[in-house]
């Protein structure tokens, strides 16, 4: 092509607008080489994201190996930050603000630490009715009589029913408090189980404070116990609501020489319906002596686990020992029977508090927990009672 040719006859030129055609289809072709090389990275990049992403997912549902560590950061932060060092500065998620106003709250997996193992050593709160409040004071109301049903043909009138009577059950509480200590060496010892220590020490103290008074606590600045209600013979057709029902032993002293009908009395006083899941409550003393009663035929009352891991029985229920029920003696109530969780109402603020003391026992470290705690006598015909008397 002549350099001197007109701009219009080379844009006229076929030739020229062949090439330029071809030219431009070869641009386009790399560029569409180039985006789809972009593209296909750009995938692969998504699929190992996500891969990355369900190994993350799957290792956050997996069992946690035994010895592997699963505390979260609100623990961490909580243990390594308050409880070793005393600082506050790496308590992020915990209200409550400063030591004057009580402490703070522990994170929820060390509440649920301490509230398990106190399940498991507090023999009334295993078998009671507990329930957790946002407040210290908890009010419910019972149904003690009255009849709210009854029966008409299909076209007949509907007659008024006699009103329901309800009584208000408000459980006195008091402050349950626990003050175990440790030494500052203990918590500068990293391989030392802060939470778990703390929480069984814990547990163990509050377990302690509270067992008396779910038994025979007064209501006065603590839970009010199951056998500080008045006790009477009357059944429960005609007993006042919040008197429980009592079986006498037959014997000043102790058991009359039928006292495997005073227990067989004792256990049909309670109503089917609350006998299934009812348990005897007694302590160990007491134990003893029942488990050496026999029947006339000379058959022990005692019925040993048929299989391994099955609990002992007596007359076929179960036997919770509670070492804060009376010894056998005159005038006392050695034995309950009943079904605790239909009886006795146990009730708690959620979060426990914590406040971190290392000045008044030096080197030691006071953790002082603090726990609101009440408790009373729901259905009392849900419980019934053996005394000693002729």
């Amino acid at each position: 092509m002549n350099p001197t040719t007109p701009a219009a006859d080379i844009a006229a030129d076929p030739i020229e607008q062949s090439f330029d055609i071809v030219a431009r289809q070869a641009i386009l072709e790399e560029n569409q080489k180039g985006a789809d090389a972009a593209i296909t990275a750009l995938r692969s990049d998504v699929d190992e994201v996500k891969a990355r992403v369900d190994r993350i997912g799957r290792a956050a549902t997996r069992p946690a190996i035994a010895g592997a560590s699963t505390v979260t950061t609100e623990v961490k932060g909580f243990v390594d930050g308050y409880l070793r060092r005393g600082s506050t500065h790496e308590i992020k998620s915990i209200s409550g603000a400063v030591p004057g106003d009580g402490g703070y709250a522990v994170p929820r997996e060390i509440d649920a630490m301490i509230a398990a193992e106190l399940k498991e050593i507090s023999p009334i709160r295993a078998i009671s009715q507990v329930v957790q409040t946002g407040s210290a004071g908890y009010r419910k109301l019972v149904t003690t009589g009255g009849t709210a049903s009854g029966w008409v043909s299909e076209t007949a009138g509907r007659p008024e029913t006699d009103s329901p009577r309800f009584e208000e059950v408000a459980p006195p509480t008091g402050e349950l408090y626990a003050n175990p200590a440790a030494s500052q060496a203990m918590l500068d010892d990293a391989g030392f189980d802060l939470e778990s220590w703390l929480a069984s020490e814990i547990a163990m103290e509050f377990a302690r404070a509270e067992g008396a008074a779910f038994v025979s606590g007064s209501g006065f600045d603590r839970p009010s116990g199951f056998l500080n209600a008045p006790a009477t013979t009357d059944g429960d057709a005609t007993r006042n609501f919040g008197a429980l029902q009592y079986v006498a032993s037959g014997d000043a002293d102790g058991f009359d020489a039928n006292a495997d009908a005073k227990l067989i009395d004792l256990v049909h006083t309670l109503k089917a319906g609350h006998r299934q899941g009812a348990s005897f409550v007694m302590n160990s003393a007491t134990l003893a002596e029942v488990r050496k009663l026999k029947t006339a035929d000379g058959a022990f009352l005692w019925q040993p686990g048929l299989v391994e891991g099955q609990p002992d029985r007596l007359l076929g229920y179960n036997v919770v020992e509670a070492e804060d029920m009376p010894d056998i003696g005159a005038g006392e109530f050695p034995i309950a029977f009943g079904n605790f969780r239909a009886g006795y109402l146990i009730t708690e603020r959620t979060a426990t508090q914590i406040l971190r003391d290392p000045f008044t026992n030096k080197p030691f470290v006071h953790f002082y927990a603090t726990k609101r705690v009440g408790g009373q006598l729901l259905d009392s015909n849900a419980i019934k009672l053996l005394r000693i008397e002729a």
